[in-house]
């Protein structure tokens, strides 16, 4: 993408990176592929919903409600592709699919599209909004457990889907709050408002919809709980997984950090291969599909030594750190 207001740009400070012409190969779009990831995570949802409504059981329930709020999570994982114009070679179906996988979940596509911008085009400078979500880290691990728990009896919802409705992020601690700069073209901020729109009509609609088929009580415990609770620690552990408690800001490199870990673990709380954040940030026109094979050419060519590539696990052990570390100062814009 080269309009103006509308690029999402490669991370092009001081690092190594990989031959052009192997990009090119890697950033090549394959629709059945998404389509794949688009129907494997439709599917899964649908038969989680079957078997808790089969069972009706309040342990299958709550199991059922968490892993439902993994894959939703995976629908923020599709839409994100979407908005990136990396889901589907045709725009129209690219935009179609990733507003409509966002907005069950609550999430305008189109305005994502427009705030997750100046996170990859900013990271880590005073316009990157994720700002506020990410710094800080490691604060201590009751820090971090506070926060989990506040998500998980849904005290933070709100504050999530602000964000994704295009509201500033908010530092807790501080107050202050990372307005996106008005670098947005307006073909863009006409899209976001109107998708806006269709997402709140659809979930104004929906529990009317549920009364009048019956199932009211199923789609409110199943679907919009597990929005509300489950999903909102899943969102916060990852993202800080992703870029909280990082040694240099001043490499793409260090900046985001690629976890990797078992595979039933990836699948759960890193979908469609979200975890190679690094590879992300580097080449965000590579799509979700190709990442794991770009993780590996980034090896081969030597493009993540010194890179903050970590067992999941490590990951965590140094977010709910108790004694901080010295943080790096937020660039210069």
């Amino acid at each position: 993408m080269s309009v103006s207001g509308e690029s999402f740009r490669e991370d092009e400070r001081p690092r190594r990176g990989l031959p052009p012409a192997l990009v090119k190969d890697l950033t090549r779009q394959d629709d059945r592929k998404a389509w794949a990831g688009v129907i494997e995570l439709y599917g899964v949802i649908a038969a989680l919903i079957a078997i808790a409504v089969w069972a009706w059981h309040p342990l299958v329930t709550v199991i059922a409600m968490f892993l439902i709020a993994t894959r939703q999570q995976a629908c923020f994982v599709i839409a994100h592709d979407a908005a990136h114009y990396r889901l589907f070679r045709h725009r129209t179906l690219n935009d179609a699919v990733g507003r409509i996988t966002g907005g069950i979940v609550g999430i305008s596509m189109c305005t994502y599209r427009v705030t997750h911008r100046l996170h990859h085009n900013h990271l880590y400078e005073k316009q990157d909004p994720d700002i506020p979500l990410n710094a800080g880290y490691p604060r201590g691990r009751s820090y971090l457990l506070g926060k989990l728990f506040k998500d998980l009896f849904g005290r933070t919802a709100i504050m999530t889907y602000r964000y994704f409705f295009g509201a500033p992020a908010i530092n807790a601690d501080t107050g202050d709050s990372n307005r996106p700069l008005n670098d947005t073209s307006p073909r863009l901020r006409a899209a976001a408002r109107a998708d806006r729109w269709w997402v709140l009509g659809f979930h104004a609609v929906m529990p009317l919809v549920a009364l009048a088929g019956g199932f009211l009580i199923e789609y409110l415990i199943l679907w919009v709980l597990p929005l509300l609770t489950f999903l909102q620690p899943i969102l916060r552990l990852r993202a800080i997984c992703e870029h909280g408690a990082v040694r240099d800001v001043s490499s793409p490199l260090t900046a985001a950090r690629t976890n990797t870990g078992p595979r039933w673990l990836m699948w759960l709380f890193f979908p469609h291969h979200v975890n190679f954040h690094i590879e992300h940030h580097m080449y965000p026109s590579i799509p979700f599909y190709n990442l794991p094979r770009a993780h590996e050419q980034m090896l081969a060519h030597g493009v993540l030594e010194g890179a903050e590539v970590r067992d999941v696990r490590e990951t965590l052990k140094l977010v709910i750190a108790d004694k901080p570390v010295p943080q790096p100062e937020t660039a210069a814009a």
